[in-house]
């Protein structure tokens, strides 16, 4: 079993120890969570509640591992801060996450140009063949109008290096063959116990009764493709500055 170097904390099962060590599942299992459950109100960065910045390890109310646990399950009564209905080795892996952000914090610092990041990502990236900001783009890819406010810049990069590293749900491409022998693939959109709907490499919506279906399948590999030799470090530096600087509304 590998464990991260920086951490120095062991979790066994329903009992945080003094001492914890935590393995990159479980960062990974906690970034997960916290994506989904408090990228909200703290934003991506952990900075967003004032005097509280989560990136640098910078705790109002708990010094420990232990009180943070106890903070993320129970929130905080008075604030804002709700509870959350985390099992203990759940609400753990989201502190080994914050841990992990604290000891990692902004080793990929947006500091390219966010001007020549935008020109990048229309011209020599191609990446609107995929993605979309504001108006302008494809819909066969995510959104990325509010890519900032949702993702930090080293998640940033590691979707650009290593797009296979981590797909999430919403993002995920199913190959669906339907019982006459047409396929088809594209992004999931949704699905239910009787039909799912993708948007297909034209950008068509399409929806299927899963009656008529032959075949289901989740792609193991993202379409997206590697920027690691497509773009140069200064490059990629820019693109990330661009993305990063995406908030909600095009930056112009």
């Amino acid at each position: 079993m590998r464990f991260i170097k920086f951490f120095t904390f062991v979790v066994a099962p329903g009992v945080l120890l003094a001492q914890h060590s935590y393995t990159p599942e479980d960062v990974r299992e906690g970034e997960r969570l916290y994506l989904a459950n408090c990228t909200i109100c703290h934003g991506p960065n952990g900075n967003m509640v004032p005097g509280t910045d989560l990136a640098h390890g910078s705790f109002r109310r708990a010094s420990t591992d232990e009180g943070l646990v106890q903070i993320v399950r129970a929130g905080i009564a008075g604030t804002a801060m709700p509870p959350h209905n985390f099992t203990e080795v759940q609400a753990g892996t989201v502190v080994a996450f914050l841990r992990s952000m604290a000891a990692t914090s902004q080793t990929t610092s947006a500091t390219g140009d966010a001007a020549k990041g935008k020109a990048i990502f229309e011209g020599k990236g191609n990446c609107r063949s995929c993605h979309r900001v504001g108006d302008t783009g494809s819909r066969v890819g995510p959104d990325l109008t509010d890519i900032g406010a949702l993702r930090r810049a080293p998640q940033i990069e590691r979707s650009l290096l290593e797009p296979d590293a981590e797909v999430l749900p919403q993002n995920r491409f199913i190959r669906i063959v339907a019982k006459d022998g047409t396929a088809s693939t594209g992004r999931l959109l949704n699905q239910d116990a009787f039909t799912v709907q993708m948007i297909d490499s034209n950008e068509r919506l399409l929806s299927f009764s899963r009656a008529d279906l032959k075949e289901y399948t989740f792609l193991d590999k993202s379409p997206m493709p590697s920027y690691r030799d497509r773009l140069t470090a200064a490059e990629r530096a820019d693109l990330i500055g661009y993305l990063v600087s995406l908030k909600g509304v095009q930056a112009q």
